[in-house]
């Protein structure tokens, strides 16, 4: 029953309404109400501010929720680590991943997966702030962010790949067909970017800034797909070459290195603990064994021979 509790009082935390809460629960708003107070006569605190409809939570119920959700953490690696023992490692493995690393992804939950086929995986694209309050919080169980980030004090990472940037750009003109652009000679083309508040973007204005060039930016975006859309569409975007293990095969899009080089760390994060649960243990030994550098530096060199063809 505590554990029900637990779990209830997490779904009000989520959805902060009684009724949604219980439906998402599978049970009767009634039978939620009076399994949480029963929590709150338990623990001897009153957790939720009650009204007509639900008020929020109290300080006190604040710190019970952060409880809360070690706690239901710790439940479900107890039962990843029982059904290990019976040789069969199932659950949900939650990854939070910055926008432009979306399209890594897959060479990490793909090899995860084919190991263990009883992991299902939750992925969501976050920004720096949100993934890692979200990891504090033990609502994920890795991250896959940039690793010079100075908040990331307290989790261990594993690096993955040093990320390059490229101008991405269809049937690009002739006079763009280089191995290697400056950031003074792609000036006036009209630039398709992230939105100012993403870390990317951050990083491309500095480098115009470092070369004392204002760039002609027409349209921002959250979305690094919609970026994708508008270089189909005409436009110009600078992007990561990651991206390109999801483009390689677009014949009419070129990726165009730019120099001086924008490059920064990328990698997999972890709150620091004394035991992972097996599931996050898994994803971690696997992610040892990838060699994405090697294999997106491939990819540029391609484009590269492409270009010079």
């Amino acid at each position: 029953m505590f554990i029900r509790q637990i779990h209830y009082l997490l779904a009000l935390a989520k959805t902060r309404h009684f009724g949604r809460a219980a439906e998402i629960s599978h049970v009767s708003q009634p039978s939620l109400s009076t399994a949480l107070q029963h929590l709150e006569e338990e623990l001897g605190v009153t957790i939720i501010k009650r009204g007509q409809r639900f008020q929020g939570f109290t300080e006190e119920g604040e710190r019970v929720l952060q409880w809360a959700q070690v706690l239901a953490n710790n439940w479900e690696a107890l039962k990843q680590t029982a059904r290990q023992a019976q040789q069969e490692l199932t659950g949900t493995l939650h990854i939070g991943a910055i926008p432009t690393t979306l399209a890594v992804t897959p060479s990490l939950t793909a090899p995860i997966q084919a190991k263990y086929p009883g992991i299902s995986v939750n992925l969501v694209s976050l920004c720096a702030e949100e993934l890692i309050w979200r990891l504090d919080r033990y609502e994920l169980d890795l991250g896959l962010t940039y690793l010079d980030d100075p908040r990331l004090q307290g989790f261990n990472i594993q690096p993955l790949y040093r990320e390059h940037h490229v101008l991405l750009a269809l049937n690009p003109a002739q006079s763009l067909r280089k191995s290697g652009l400056t950031w003074l000679e792609i000036a006036e083309l009209p630039l398709c970017l992230l939105t100012q508040n993403m870390q990317n973007r951050r990083l491309i204005d500095a480098a115009f800034r470092e070369a004392s060039i204002k760039p002609k930016v027409v349209l921002e975006t959250d979305s690094i797909f919609a970026l994708y859309a508008h270089v189909r569409g005409g436009l110009y975007s600078i992007v990561p070459h990651s991206m390109l293990n999801v483009f390689q095969y677009q014949s009419d899009i070129a990726a165009i290195p730019l120099y001086p080089a924008l490059t920064r760390n990328v990698g997999l994060i972890i709150r620091r603990q004394d035991m992972l649960s097996p599931i996050q243990d898994a994803a971690w030994r696997i992610a040892q064994t990838l060699d994405l550098q090697n294999h997106f530096d491939l990819l540029i060199a391609a484009q590269i021979d492409n270009l010079r063809g």
